[in-house]
């Protein structure tokens, strides 16, 4: 993976969303444990989690409804 695109917003998300799915590769793993600053991917991380707990209050007020 290059420098810029690991970087980039988009990398950021698809390597957050392929950790919590439990389907990074190790490769791309140890990549983002290389890089400067962990903070984008902590940001990412809270809005996955947010959007996942948000999703499954609305799916369960739909079920419920």
């Amino acid at each position: 993976m290059s420098e810029s695109k690991s970087n980039s917003l988009w990398g950021v998300f698809k390597s957050v969303a392929a950790s919590m799915f439990g389907v990074q590769s190790h490769q791309n793993y140890e990549h983002d444990f290389q890089q400067k600053s962990f903070v984008p991917y902590l940001l990412v991380g809270i809005v996955f989690v947010i959007g996942l707990i948000l999703g499954l209050v609305i799916i369960v007020n739909i079920a419920l409804g």
